[in-house]
């Protein structure tokens, strides 16, 4: 714990909002002279499970209502928790922008504008991905006399940093906010990289209990596919890349659904066209190992891919080659496996691989080729489609000549403006 004289109690005063009666109470950090609060209702004097929220200074959402983050949000909900619960505390720390001032955060804005997320906007600048720290909240709590606190948050970085320094956190209290347009790249950062675990309810957890219930086979892992479409069946193409489809709320639950299995295929030609997005969206640090199909080796020596800790797995025919060799050198691992008549790996022949090497659950992803080629060699279980409202009349997600199996008990869920329907495939017919 810190030197106690470190914060002092300047003053209080009773301050009545919409949530009901609180009492502001101010104290000065003496190392560097910022003023930090804390929000309080009720007698929190020697109280254990105290519900309490530490939030951080946001200006743009707390006090103008910005559309680009959840701050506002999370501070209002915060608020009417503990008045429903009768007592509790906000701890208001003054560390903006994650740490890093108000001024660093308008121009980490300004590189969020030009497509850099939050956290490598920060890294741009010269900051930490986030630099704040609460050893003042800690002190803060222990000057209110709280024994242990219900702490109302969805970061798990929160939860060590305040148990390492002494304070009892009894249990995490989950805080929902709603995902829009401006914040959709805010949130997906938070839990795609910075681990936030924030969920869509409910319907995450039905899924998995319906998923649970699907036997893995004994000589391969269970596979489903993953995809989203328009409502013509097709995926959106644009100047060669993937665009992005489905809703913010559906594809938080598709991020849920990866967690769920033990590795994630795609074909050469997705980490060709969005080897970026995959960075960030195959591994948020401890995610299923990512696997690529690539029998002609074309998976590029410089891919993002093989920045992170979770190294992909790369199924060619063609492993000894110069490539293979720089691809190995950069972490990669790479599993020989035949080709069939057309050249391309053989997917029977990899999955029977994959299950020897502990994949009891492999999610594909796709694109097009990859789909179409599961369903043609009747190797699918599962299917897990989004149906976005619209339109597109381009490339369809399945080939028109494979002829689709039978979805058997077929759940439908709309998820925002979607639709996600998950069903097992049946292939007796």
């Amino acid at each position: 714990m810190v030197n106690k004289l470190s914060v002092q109690r300047m003053a209080s005063a009773r301050v009545p909002v919409e949530q009901g009666e609180f009492f502001l109470h101010l104290y000065r950090n003496n190392r560097d002279g910022l003023d930090h609060l804390a929000f309080v209702r009720g007698d929190l004097s020697g109280q254990s499970e105290v519900l309490t929220r530490i939030h951080s200074e946001c200006f743009t959402g707390d006090v103008l209502g910005s559309l680009r983050c959840d701050c506002g949000p999370q501070l209002h909900e915060a608020l009417e928790m503990i008045a429903r619960r009768g007592s509790g505390v906000v701890v208001y720390l003054r560390q903006e922008g994650r740490g890093i001032g108000l001024l660093e955060k308008l121009r980490a804005y300004n590189l969020q504008d030009e497509g850099f997320d939050t956290v490598d906007a920060n890294l741009r600048l010269g900051h930490p991905a986030d630099a704040r720290e609460y050893s003042t909240a800690a002190l803060i709590l222990e000057d209110l006399g709280v024994r242990s606190i219900d702490l109302i948050t969805n970061n798990p970085h929160k939860i060590d940093s305040l148990s390492e320094l002494g304070v009892k956190v009894s249990r995490r209290v989950p805080l929902e906010v709603q995902f829009g347009p401006d914040n959709h790249p805010y949130m997906q950062t938070k839990i795609l990289r910075m681990q936030h675990m924030l969920k869509p309810g409910e319907l995450r957890d039905e899924m998995e209990s319906w998923l649970d219930d699907r036997a893995v086979p004994a000589d391969r892992p269970l596979v489903t596919l993953a995809f989203a479409q328009s409502l013509d069946g097709s995926i959106a193409q644009e100047a060669g890349r993937p665009l992005l489809l489905s809703g913010p709320q559906s594809q938080l639950l598709t991020h849920r659904l990866r967690r769920w299995h033990d590795g994630i295929l795609v074909g050469i030609g997705t980490v060709l066209s969005d080897d970026p997005q995959l960075t960030v969206r195959l591994l948020p640090g401890s995610s299923p190992r990512p696997i690529v199909v690539d029998s002609r080796l074309r998976f590029p020596v410089e891919a993002r891919m093989l920045d992170n800790d979770m190294k992909p797995w790369i199924a060619t025919a063609n492993g000894d080659s110069r490539r293979g060799q720089m691809l190995k050198e950069r972490g990669a691992s790479l599993l020989d496996v035949d080709t069939g008549p057309e050249g391309r790996v053989d997917l029977g022949q990899l999955l029977q691989r994959l299950r020897r090497q502990g994949v009891e659950r492999l999610m594909v992803e796709g694109g097009a080729t990859v789909l179409s080629a599961f369903l043609a060699q009747q190797l699918a279980d599962v299917a897990v489609v989004t149906i976005a409202p619209r339109l597109l009349g381009g490339l369809p997600a399945v080939a028109r000549q494979v002829q689709p199996p039978r979805l058997s008990g077929a759940v439908w869920k709309p998820v925002g403006e979607d639709m996600v329907v998950w069903a097992e495939l049946d292939w007796r017919s």
